[in-house]
Formats: C-alpha cells, structure tokens, sequence
C-alpha cells in the first residue's frame, strides 16, 4: 500500500501593526501562499501579547513603531508569552540600533517593508526552518556598525596579544564563497544559484561554517568574516 505523507499544517501568523489598512493588505498578500495562515492581528503591544498568549502562533510579524511600547522593547515579553513562536521584525525603521536591539532581545529576524511580498512569504518559511532572517540593507549596516565599534584611535588601543590565526584559515575556498554570499545578505537559494551548486550543498557548507567559526548563527558568521578582514 502506498503511504502518502500527511501535508504539512500551514505556519500561523499574527501580524502586529497599528495600521488597520497595511495589516488588510499584509494578510491579503500571504493568503496567495497555501502554506501560511495569518491567524489574528494586534494594534499595540498589550493586545499583542494577550493575543500571542491566546493563539499561540508559529510566527509573529512585528512592526517597531507601535504606540506606547516600540517593537523591539516588547519582543521578550511575547517571547515569554509564547516560547515557541518566532519573532520576525517588520518596519520601515532602518536603524542599526533598533536592529541589534531586535536581535539582542530575541527576535529571528529583521525585514523591511519595502521588500516584495514573495520575499516576505520565502522569509516566514526560513525563518520556521530555524534560519535567521536580515534584510540585505541591514545587513551592510550591521558590519559598518561592528567595524566602527572596534576602529578605535591607535593611540588609545593597548598592546596587542600574539596574532591568533583568523578562524577563517579553517575554511575552505568553497566555503569561503558561501561566507561572502552570507555577508551581502542572500538567501541560501541565491547563494546557490550564483555558485552553480544545489541549495542542499549551500545547507552544508553553511553549517560547515558556523561550526569551523563556532558561532550561532549567519549574522554572526557575517560580522565576524568582516572583522577578519574577508570582503
């Protein structure tokens, strides 16, 4: 007899934006996707927890500027509401500060609006994946911001420790590659389209890579890439 997998249930989202007409439009945009369900929305972040705590959802896309508490303040809290669900960031605020808040504070991801719907949908499903999601703008601004933090004035640096060999020796030129893709923010799919090479090898090396730089996830992989000098 053939055995015929069940059909994965849809991802459930709650969108958290105090715009009544965008979150309209938002939840028109993901109901072409079959394999997304927007589930419930929320003006603030009051509601927005009471929500995230009542339906439990996989996803919540959060907008940072809500009347009184702002996004990224109220990430942790939804976090404790909900353990389980993922929070992706979704705003027109192009602050590096508000990024790293997001990020510091839990969040999967951080988008912007001005990304394509298709993008956003693709974005949801990485995220579920457990991959973390940054606009490519944000991600440029991400290194400036991690290189400025450590350009300090010469005459004020101490005295270097021996030269540690950069953890990038370990990887290899392939891999080396993929690190560059992951630093201009592409996707795994886009990574492996300009490579010439299947979306399950970018996978590979990808987790090659965070294990040889011992680090948690592509963000960090990216930052740390660019204080070793890789461009």
């Amino acid at each position: 007899m053939l055995c015929i997998p069940p059909a994965m249930p849809p991802v459930r989202v709650l969108i958290v934006d105090d715009h009544t007409l965008f979150c309209r439009g938002l939840t028109a945009l993901l109901s072409r996707d079959p394999q997304v369900q927007v589930v419930g929305d929320a003006a603030d972040a009051g509601k927005a927890l009471r929500r995230a705590q009542e339906l439990q959802p996989d996803v919540v896309l959060l907008d940072n500027n809500l009347p009184g508490v702002r996004g990224v303040d109220a990430i942790a809290a939804l976090r404790e509401a909900a353990p389980h669900t993922r929070i992706l960031m979704l705003t027109v605020s192009e602050d590096v500060d508000d990024l790293a808040a997001a990020l510091r504070n839990g969040a999967s991801g951080y988008l912007l609006k001005t990304m394509e719907g298709d993008d956003l949908s693709q974005a949801i499903h990485r995220v579920m994946r457990g991959e973390p999601v940054v606009a490519q703008e944000m991600t440029g601004k991400l290194v400036n911001a991690f290189r400025a933090a450590t350009d300090v004035p010469s005459a004020s640096k101490p005295t270097p420790p021996p030269v540690a060999q950069s953890p990038l020796k370990s990887l290899s030129p392939r891999e080396l590659e993929v690190l560059r893709g992951i630093m201009a923010g592409a996707s795994n799919k886009e990574i492996a389209r300009n490579l010439s090479i299947t979306e399950t090898t970018v996978k590979i090396h990808v987790q090659h890579i965070l294990r040889k730089l011992d680090v948690g996830s592509r963000v960090h992989a990216a930052v740390l890439a660019s204080e070793s000098g890789l461009v």
